[in-house]
């Protein structure tokens, strides 16, 4: 019985004194971001990142801590480390919490970090998500409104360019398809250029085939010729004997007396 009550004891005086550690880094960790933000127009860096080291000191002792995480966030936020940010806050909106303004302040600033890496929809979400918890915030109603503003921008210009795209596309269909019906339209023609010449050149054939067939035609065998010339010789002689026959008659008559 004793020794569970001693074990009892030793139990609470170390959580006792993991909570006072992890405070103390929890402090820590504030103090070097408030001094980081002391001056916005020179943002330390150093200073978030020693108090980046410090939440995370704390949540090593306590990983629960709320707190510890809300602020790691912010300090990671600073850091324009936005992605390992936006995982913080969401870890710190998905948390049990009764106080809905600390509640609406993850979800604002998750969004907040979703939009510096332009994931509109995601923001958008999580500001509703924080005027659920906090319904008043006109900070995050101006957010949330501007958001949807440059969401429904960004929808229009991806339309147009869509369109855009489309007509290009289309115009470029329409100009092959004009450039087919040229280069068809083109073979047709030389089809056709090679159609008439080959007409042309078989018309030429057929009539230097017909010219030749006149001339032989026309031409006469060495045979016929000879036939031809003799009957010509004998029309001759016959013409010469008959010239003659009449000569001598002529002569008879022109002796003879009329007494």
């Amino acid at each position: 019985m004793t020794r569970f009550i001693l074990l009892s004891f030793f139990l609470l005086f170390v959580l006792f004194s993991n909570a006072q550690q992890e405070r103390k880094y929890i402090r820590q960790g504030n103090r070097e971001y408030k001094k980081a933000v002391i001056d916005s127009a020179h943002v330390d860096s150093t200073k978030y990142v020693k108090a980046e080291s410090d939440y995370r000191k704390a949540l090593d002792e306590e990983p629960n801590n709320w707190g510890a995480i809300y602020n790691l966030a912010n300090s990671l936020y600073k850091q324009q480390k936005f992605e390992d940010a936006s995982k913080q806050y969401m870890a710190a909106g998905g948390m049990e919490n009764k106080n809905k303004s600390e509640l609406a302040m993850a979800f604002h600033n998750l969004g907040n970090s979703y939009l510096q890496t332009n994931k509109l929809n995601e923001a958008i979400e999580a500001y509703k998500s924080a005027l659920r918890n906090n319904p008043s915030d006109l900070e995050t109603k101006y957010n949330l409104a501007w958001a949807q503003d440059k969401l429904k921008k960004q929808q229009e210009q991806q339309q147009k360019q869509d369109q855009d795209q489309d007509k290009q596309d289309k115009d470029k269909e329409n100009q092959d398809k004009k450039e087919d019906q040229s280069q068809d339209q083109k073979s047709d023609e030389q089809k056709q250029d090679k159609n008439k010449q080959e007409q042309n050149q078989q018309q030429k054939q057929d009539q230097q085939k017909q010219q030749e067939q006149k001339q032989q035609q026309n031409q006469i065998s060495k045979e016929d010729a000879m036939r031809l010339l003799e009957a010509l010789q004998n029309d001759e002689k016959n013409v010469q004997e008959k010239v003659q026959k009449q000569k001598v008659q002529t002569k008879k008559r022109t002796t003879e007396k009329d007494w």
